[in-house]
């Protein structure tokens, strides 16, 4: 597979902050062309939850997504700070975002964004168990309300297109393959 990828001639920053950064590569393709205004977002990585309650329902979050323009039903999750773990990571947004703590944590996906033009990673958790032992610690950006619903009302809510973040219709149908085995 060596031979469809691209030779990264230069790079150059056009923009460093904290949750974005902007650069422009000049890369030579297969072909020869050079190609010296490639665009590459680079965010940090993140992480999604599925996470069931001990009576398994699913918590999802309600939040307004301001680059869109929307109030968005979405699982919850967030940025990975630092050199903090993924999972660690997610355990930490959860009980931020929602006051929940879980008695178990796995891994079920593994999703790039958009890599044609971001250079971040998705990690997205199967979490089980969970019970209210928090009130919720929000970032002064963050206003969110916390839903739990059932696993058949999930399906529904994909279904019918009411889940708008892309990673987040991913995650949930990762998970509901995982806890279901065959998703039809």
């Amino acid at each position: 597979m060596e031979i469809l990828k691209w030779e990264k001639l230069s790079s150059r920053y056009l923009v460093k902050e904290k949750w974005a950064t902007l650069r422009v590569d000049t890369c030579k393709l297969q072909s020869g062309t050079i190609k010296d205004d490639y665009y590459v977002l680079e965010y940090p990585n993140w992480v999604n939850a599925i996470a069931l309650t001990r009576d398994n329902k699913i918590i999802l979050v309600r939040q307004y997504r301001h680059a869109a323009d929307i109030v968005s039903l979405e699982v919850p999750g967030g940025v990975i700070d630092g050199d903090e773990s993924p999972e660690c990571a997610i355990r930490r947004e959860l009980l931020e975002e929602t006051g929940y703590s879980f008695e178990s944590a796995e891994l079920i996906a593994t999703l790039y964004p958009n890599p044609a033009t971001a250079t971040n990673v998705t990690y997205t958790y199967l979490l089980k168990e969970g019970t209210k032992t928090h009130e919720q610690h929000l970032d002064e950006h963050e206003i969110l309300n916390v839903e739990e619903y059932t696993i058949a009302e999930v399906k529904q809510l994909l279904t019918d297109n009411k889940i708008d973040q892309a990673l987040h219709c991913a995650a949930l149908f990762y998970g509901l393959m995982k806890l279901e085995k065959s998703f039809y």
